[in-house]
């Protein structure tokens, strides 16, 4: 098993505002505290060695991956944006960030909703940002990855490292007697360079090697929120990097949320200098995210099969073509649908109005937003999914 070098600590001064505390206390004027910070061992150049029995639980995580994207590459288009989405609400849902899959779909076309469904649609955005940039692991992938997921959030600085620490416990206004308190802000580039070409590397298990990328991401905590989205999206860049997945997103956070504590304590165990309960967490948490999202591609293929029997028309009809992207996106208007079939604005009411008819669009006037139409066969199986995924087993 891998001798793997735990956390050390730096005592740091914590300078109490005593107004912070009360009118009685703000008479006392300034209190230095110390507390401890993480200084996390540099790793780039660390060698992960593994008992034989994670070593085979990593390999057939591995071959289930590659599998699991092989088979569906012949229907890509169908199911890849189904399931990025989903990958990104269940890396929101460990965040407690919840929202239905019709709020999170009508967010993302621009219509009114829930604050958590808009920061669910971020979330999807930074992780397709990640897979965008898989071929560039480096710093300046993650500041780009935060930067798409909190160009909204007026109280943190999208795209930029923290300077200022962040820690896990205790109250929000002091690191003192917190459970974890963050490397000092200082060392944050350095560290996230370090993981970064750790992450670059190709003479590692693959698959461990994303999980202990993860894992040490997570303790270095470079941002002011959002560090939990940004170090899952980086996981997926990390899969399609080393090729474990080419042509979708396997939603490994869906897996990790099935047993959440675990993950926390996976975590903690790694800063200890246990390496082998996050990589063992991360593999099962595949298997899990197979097995779920095979249900899903399942619920989905079913309910698109369902379909056919309702619709007349010729075979070279567009209304076919809508069909598909019903069927991966189930809140649209015309503006989208028609953008989706590469298509005028026009061409596509006969189309909405036969799938309407038909029982398979239902229809709503948004204020301010127009005609939105749904189908909700396919929200009920995505929301299934989110159902599933927050099981605990």
């Amino acid at each position: 098993m891998t001798t793997w070098p735990a956390l050390q600590y730096e005592e740091l001064d914590w300078e109490r505002r005593d107004a912070d505390y009360g009118p009685r206390a703000a008479r006392r004027g300034t209190v230095r505290e110390a507390y401890a910070a993480a200084v996390p061992p540099a790793i780039a150049g660390l060698q992960i060695e593994l008992s034989d029995d994670v070593a085979t639980l990593v390999d057939e995580a591995s071959t289930a991956l590659v599998r699991f994207d092989s088979e569906l590459g012949s229907e890509v288009s169908s199911f890849a944006s189904l399931l990025l989405r989903s990958e990104a609400a269940a890396s929101s849902q460990i965040e407690h960030l919840t929202a239905s899959a019709r709020q999170v779909f009508t967010a993302e076309i621009g219509a009114p909703g829930k604050r958590n469904a808009t920061a669910i649609v971020s979330n999807t955005r930074a992780m397709r940002t990640a897979i965008e940039l898989s071929d560039q692991l480096t710093s300046a992938t993650v500041l780009a990855m935060h930067e798409v997921l909190l160009e909204h959030d007026p109280h943190h600085d999208a795209g930029a490292f923290r300077r200022e620490p962040v820690w896990i416990g205790t109250d929000g206004r002091s690191p003192v007697g917190a459970d974890f308190v963050a490397p000092a802000w200082e060392r944050v580039p350095g560290l996230v360079d370090d993981v970064m070409t750790f992450a670059r590397r190709i003479d590692l298990p693959r698959l461990a090697q994303v999980a202990v990328t993860h894992a040490q991401f997570e303790t270095i905590h470079p941002f002011t929120d959002g560090n939990g989205r940004t170090g899952r999206a980086l996981l997926q860049a990390m899969l399609r990097s080393n090729e474990l997945t080419r042509n979708v997103t396997v939603p490994v956070s869906a897996g990790l949320l099935i047993d959440n504590a675990g993950y926390v304590e996976a975590l903690t165990a790694y800063r200890r200098g246990d390496v082998e309960p996050i990589i063992r967490r991360v593999a099962e948490a595949v298997f899990a995210a197979i097995g779920n999202a095979t249900e899903l591609v399942e619920d989905i293929r079913r309910i698109r099969r369902s379909w056919q029997d309702r619709i007349e028309a010729r075979r070279d009809s567009g209304v076919w073509d809508a069909l598909d992207v019903v069927a991966r996106q189930p809140v649209l208007n015309a503006t989208v649908l028609a953008a989706e079939m590469g298509v005028v604005t026009r061409n596509v009411y006969p189309h909405i109005q036969k799938l309407v008819d038909a029982g398979i669009l239902l229809s709503k006037n948004e204020y301010r937003h127009g005609v939105l139409y749904r189908n909700d066969e396919v929200l009920s199986a995505l929301d299934d999914f989110a159902a599933r995924s927050g099981r605990r087993g």
